[in-house]
């Protein structure tokens, strides 16, 4: 029987972490790291990084001469100290840095934060909120004199190179695979002059994923199901997205493995409830923020998700606890907490951190809907 896509993904992708630098001398592997649509080479005098929207910007060490050829939006000084970050992950990479200090500017309200780090910037009043992304006070931002704004939004591009504010583009057309996503930090790293801690992040979360591997090897292969219907559109994790390879990884099958594009790709009503009906495990996307503190609690929001197999009274259906997002800096536990998931069986005790096991009414006490 032919390997199915998502497998074949999650094992070119673990290959590659385990065997692609293999290939490459120590100094190589120093003076240039490809991950994805993400490049860093050293240079002579400075280093060049490829963003996620494949623009070159150059990383000048402070007070040395910008290199010719790059306009001034497009060199950032090293080390960087001061960032405005759109994405929760960014900011959870930076924590593992050591660099979250850095952060001046979000585009989360200080309600939205548990990050430590953030909620403490807010309060001594040097982190500010610099408005949605839809709608962003760049006065405020200019006030800031940012090194860098990090963002997933290229559009932003223009008006911050008319402020000579550099940009750094941390997204990507398409969902991060599985080695991108664990290799990130790696990437970040010469912005801040922090490789060393990327190295041992690296190491920790790679560590991760070979214990996964080893712990599910020959279990039975649950099916897994990860996205939402919404009111006029539904949105599924790709068979390309970390997420769904890891699924791959730990032993498991998962229903959208042939659905490739962005990370919360739309696809049809009919396909998401076809796969529903043949799924184990389901995760949602809606957190108990959402009020999600149960099977019925889904149904409520949207009637036509009873007839998602994982629903009913021997299904497993999971919701996000509200810091799960924000907590890059730990992306090995919840690797490890994702296959536990998968196969409790193989992980005898272990108590969820991250996700709640969704019980079949609303019985789930305030104060874990509250987690921190």
């Amino acid at each position: 029987m032919s390997m199915s896509r998502t497998r074949r993904l999650a094992l070119v992708c673990v290959l590659f972490l385990s065997a692609a630098c293999d290939r490459l001398t120590d100094q190589a592997r120093e003076d240039f790291l490809n991950m994805g649509d993400f490049a860093i080479e050293k240079k002579a005098q400075y280093t060049e990084a490829r963003d996620g929207a494949g623009r070159i910007l150059a990383l000048v060490p402070r007070g040395q001469p910008h290199p010719p050829g790059f306009a001034p939006a497009r060199v950032i000084e090293t080390p960087v100290r001061r960032v405005v970050a759109y994405s929760f992950f960014d900011v959870g990479i930076l924590k593992a840095l050591g660099e979250a200090g850095t952060v001046v500017g979000v585009t989360t309200p200080e309600s939205g934060w548990f990050v430590d780090e953030m909620k403490k910037g807010f309060a001594e009043g040097r982190v500010v909120y610099v408005g949605e992304p839809d709608a962003l006070d760049y006065e405020r931002i200019e006030t800031l004199r940012p090194d860098m704004v990090m963002t997933w939004d290229p559009s932003i591009v223009p008006m911050m190179d008319e402020l000579g504010i550099p940009v750094l583009v941390t997204s990507t057309p398409l969902a991060t695979c599985l080695a991108t996503h664990i290799r990130f930090a790696r990437f970040l790293a010469p912005f801040f002059g922090r490789e060393r801690e990327a190295t041992v992040f690296y190491e920790r979360v790679a560590g991760s994923l070979e214990g996964i591997r080893e712990r599910t090897k020959g279990r039975p292969r649950p099916k897994a199901m990860w996205g939402d219907i919404y009111e006029k559109r539904v949105l599924v994790e790709p068979g390309n997205a970390w997420v769904a390879e890891l699924v791959g990884l730990a032993q498991s099958n998962y229903l959208f493995d042939d659905v490739y594009g962005t990370s919360c790709i739309e696809i049809s009503l009919e396909r998401f409830l076809y796969s529903g009906n043949d799924a184990d495990i389901y995760f949602t996307y809606r957190s108990v923020k959402d009020g999600i503190v149960s099977k019925d609690a889904l149904a409520r929001m949207n009637p036509l998700l009873v007839s998602l197999k994982p629903l009913g009274p021997n299904g497993r259906a999971f919701s996000p606890l509200p810091h799960y997002t924000q907590s890059a800096d730990r992306l090995d536990d919840i690797l490890v907490e994702i296959s536990a998931i998968l196969h409790p069986e193989a992980y005898p005790g272990y108590e969820l951190q991250f996700f709640v096991d969704l019980p079949d009414h609303d019985s789930i006490p305030q104060a874990q809907v509250n987690q921190p």
